[in-house]
């Protein structure tokens, strides 16, 4: 299966909010044809609507044996939304699944035992193709099918593969919720700036532009996170000074960071019973 298999036998959305859009916009960009594309959405955006005219097939009979079908409704409307998808299972259509908290199991149930399914966890950055996906696949699913799903998602970001399903309620905790967790802390960093005599509007630009520039900088250089810690903190500094209450052990910031990814593991356990 490749890309010219999407573009000859059509790629189905079930739901295009944001996440599905963002996706939708990085294949559009990529060269897949606005043709080659189902949406089933009872309330598309308007960019979605204004791709009618390009020849994007809205809300119409679906295409026989499509190349794959991405299922992007949230978990709660799944049961109401998925049987429209159930004539295509068990045959060569991939089905790649970004509801949050529905396992692999149940689709197999809801479409054949014989069905090739991918999990995926993207995480909301996509909607600036700066999103990372951990994916995972069922038995029936081969290294093409997996490495098909790869090419497509990394269109809005980087991919990992998962060694088993189980992995991905910790990476719900790490990456999937993530994001909140970064812009709680941008929120109290531009907090505790007004706090100690900064306009409001100077803290919220130096917070944003702070945890942007260190991200990027992780990301670009060779050393890791805790090295670049120790090149900007000089004994007994005033970075120093703030990394003593964040690292204390009790109250700082890992078994925080630690309780907070193990309520948000646990809580995508139990959406998936």
């Amino acid at each position: 299966m490749d890309m010219n298999d999407v573009k000859k036998r059509g790629l189905v959305l079930l739901g295009c909010g944001k996440m599905g859009s963002a996706m939708l916009q990085g294949w559009l960009g990529q060269g897949l044809p606005a043709a080659s594309v189902w949406i089933l959405d009872p309330r598309p955006n308007d960019w979605v609507q204004g791709l009618v005219a390009e020849g994007l097939h809205l809300n119409t009979d679906l295409p026989d044996a499509p190349a794959i079908v991405l299922i992007a409704v949230k978990p709660q409307m799944m049961e109401q939304a998925l049987p429209v998808l159930t004539p295509l299972g068990n045959g060569r259509t991939l089905f790649i699944s970004v509801a949050a908290g529905k396992s692999l199991a149940f689709y197999e149930q809801a479409l054949g035992a014989d069905t090739p399914i991918i999990r995926a966890m993207p995480n909301t950055p996509a909607a600036i193709s700066r999103g990372i996906t951990a994916l995972v696949g069922n038995g029936n699913t081969g290294d093409g099918e997996l490495a098909l799903a790869d090419s497509l998602l990394q269109a809005v970001g980087q991919t990992v593969r998962l060694e088993n399903e189980a992995q991905i309620d910790a990476v719900t905790g790490v990456s999937g919720s993530g994001p909140a967790y970064v812009f709680l802390m941008i929120e109290a960093l531009a907090a505790a700036g007004v706090e100690q005599g900064l306009p409001a509007d100077m803290a919220m630009q130096l917070a944003k532009a702070t945890v942007s520039g260190a991200g990027q900088l992780a990301e670009a250089a060779d050393e890791d996170p805790a090295q670049l810690r120790v090149n900007v903190t000089s004994p007994q500094g005033t970075t120093a000074a703030a990394l003593e209450v964040l690292m204390d052990p009790e109250t700082g910031l890992t078994p925080l960071m630690k309780r907070a990814v193990a309520a948000s593991s646990d809580r995508s356990k139990e959406l998936s019973k």
